[in-house]
């Protein structure tokens, strides 16, 4: 068994835990060896919180495994970035609590959250969306039409994108992130080439959904042309 879960994990020391934004954290590993497994920018890494092997561990492992977003992946090192919203769950104690010289166990990465063959590229998202559009944008490169509106509650939350992008930034100001008319506001007023780039709608599951439904009712986007990826829901966990 022990065997089995050694082909699908990685087991790497944190070296370093500190905030780029007030709200989001910069969380960096080293594993013992070079990380070989598949990765496509935007996916994720699920930390094993508890032993691994535990019951729960293998029954539940929605219990003991947390979901982060890669940043960044070279070699042996990779490098998180961590929402730290107001809560105390298992993931957010963890992400906090963390220090240098902690070892760690990671499971491949997931997800199909990544970029795709377009014209052009729109990115609609708050917090925890822009954590995975920084990778996909970076790999895009410079040359890409890459368009966007990102949410976040001030200024000084915002996380820095790669690149030059034309990127929209809009902020809450105390108003709520579930069903954001902040977020759907800032998309109204978005120029866009036309309907045939891919678009990446992430974060908040309802706001997701309304963001969806402008862009194909009110911009006449196909539906195959948005990859919708809900992250959270008040009260709901596991969605990533």
């Amino acid at each position: 068994m022990r065997k089995y879960f050694a082909r699908y994990t990685v087991e790497a020391t944190v070296t370093d835990n500190e905030l780029v934004t007030p709200t989001m954290r910069r969380i960096r590993l080293v594993a013992n060896a070079p990380i070989g497994l598949p990765y496509r920018p935007g996916q994720h890494v699920r930390v094993q919180i508890n032993d691994p092997l535990s019951v729960p561990g293998i029954l539940r492992p929605g219990e003991t495994l947390r979901t982060y977003t890669i940043w960044e992946l070279d070699g042996r090192a990779i490098e998180l970035r961590v929402h730290d919203y107001p809560g105390d769950g298992i993931g957010l104690v963890w992400a906090r609590e963390t220090r240098p010289g902690a070892a760690v166990t990671l499971w491949w990465p997931q997800g199909d959250l990544f970029t795709r063959e377009a014209p052009f590229h729109v990115f609609v998202g708050e917090e925890s969306a822009s954590a995975a559009f920084g990778p996909m944008i970076r790999e895009l490169g410079p040359t890409a039409q890459v368009y966007g509106v990102l949410e976040s509650e001030s200024a000084e939350h915002d996380l820095p994108m790669p690149g030059e992008h034309p990127l929209r930034r809009v902020h809450r100001r105390g108003a709520p992130a579930v069903s954001s008319t902040v977020l759907l506001a800032g998309l109204a007023e978005l120029e866009l080439p036309g309907n045939t780039g891919a678009a990446y709608v992430a974060g908040e599951a309802k706001t997701c959904q309304m963001v969806r439904d402008y862009l194909v009712r009110e911009r006449n986007w196909p539906r195959t042309s948005i990859k919708v990826k809900p992250f959270w829901a008040p009260g709901k966990k596991g969605l990533h």
